[in-house]
């Protein structure tokens, strides 16, 4: 595609993050800290992020728009054809640790990649990318129809079964193989979209950019006064553990942004604030944490 509105892409990231920021804010009552940065080899972003607030113990909301001269392999593994292209990327990224441990943990992404074309018989290839899922530690299955129904409602517009597809495509992708169970209950997740034009990928990754606050603040304001205790506590720092896990060895974006000479102390704003690991521990069988486990296999969540 030739004239790629690149501009216009990178103002709605911008203003997305500052409006997610401002609810966060009004939310927590402490305002974020900024950091602006930028990248040698091309490019810089934004880092606005809570450490030891009120309701999120950490959160970071981050914009980045980098470039760079060859496509590293994180990013051409599913496109070959592509690979050596100079390219562009660009997106906003967050994810939120609340201290009690009955807000779930959150994440949220929409991104969008170019491929630079490398002479006159090529043109640039554009493609979208994101989603969001939600990681509880005491989960409640009103919550999660509550995120997955707001999912579905963004994704309608654009077909009947895009919201089964991407929901179970985030099935796959945040799964722990390691572990054999899914990192949460999930979302929806999509990347390389560009099969429905420029127009309508852009309009469907705002969709979903759009929908997160309606997806995830009604949950953290359900749940922000129930009381907790140091048993709650400690069993959150075992699951944020498997947070940490994730990341570091699945996580797509990690690995691209780490390949890529990424920032990494914006790419580790991701992680949370405290984990713990215990040797071959297991939850009383009935407790309350052990009901956990009974939600961390893929289900419908909206039948």
């Amino acid at each position: 595609m030739k004239n790629i509105p690149l501009h216009d892409v990178k103002q709605y990231f911008l203003s997305l993050q500052a409006n997610i920021v401002k609810v966060l804010e009004q939310e927590d009552g402490m305002p974020f800290s900024e950091d602006a940065w930028t990248r040698p080899e091309g490019g810089g972003g934004l880092s606005r992020f809570i450490e030891e607030g009120r309701l999120f113990e950490r959160a970071a909301v981050l914009f980045s728009h980098v470039a760079g001269t060859k496509l590293p392999p994180s990013a051409s593994a599913h496109r070959p054809e592509l690979a050596g292209r100079a390219w562009e990327a660009m997106g906003v990224s967050l994810v939120l640790h609340p201290r009690n441990p009955y807000i779930p943990t959150t994440h949220m992404n929409v991104r969008m990649f170019v491929a630079k074309a490398g002479n006159d018989t090529e043109e640039d290839v554009f493609w979208f990318g994101g989603g969001m899922d939600l990681t509880p530690y005491y989960p409640y299955a009103e919550d999660a129809r509550h995120f997955h129904q707001t999912c579905f409602d963004a994704l309608k517009p654009f077909g009947e079964t895009r919201y089964q597809a991407y929901k179970e495509w985030c099935d796959r992708y945040f799964f722990l193989k390691h572990r054999n169970e899914t990192r949460g209950v999930g979302g929806v997740f999509f990347d390389d979209l560009n099969d429905l034009g420029f127009e309508q990928s852009f309009a469907l990754t705002q969709s979903i950019g759009n929908a997160f606050i309606n997806a995830y603040l009604p949950l953290v304001q359900k749940r922000k006064t129930q009381a907790y205790t140091e048993k709650e506590r400690d069993f959150q720092a075992y699951r944020r553990g498997r947070y940490v896990e994730f990341n570091l060895v699945w996580d797509r974006g990690t690995l691209f942004g780490l390949q890529s000479g990424g920032r990494t102390e914006s790419i580790l704003l991701s992680m949370p604030p405290t984990a713990t690991w215990r040797y071959n521990w297991a939850p009383e069988p009935g407790s309350a944490e052990a009901e956990l486990y009974e939600f961390l296999t893929p289900r419908n969540w909206l039948s």
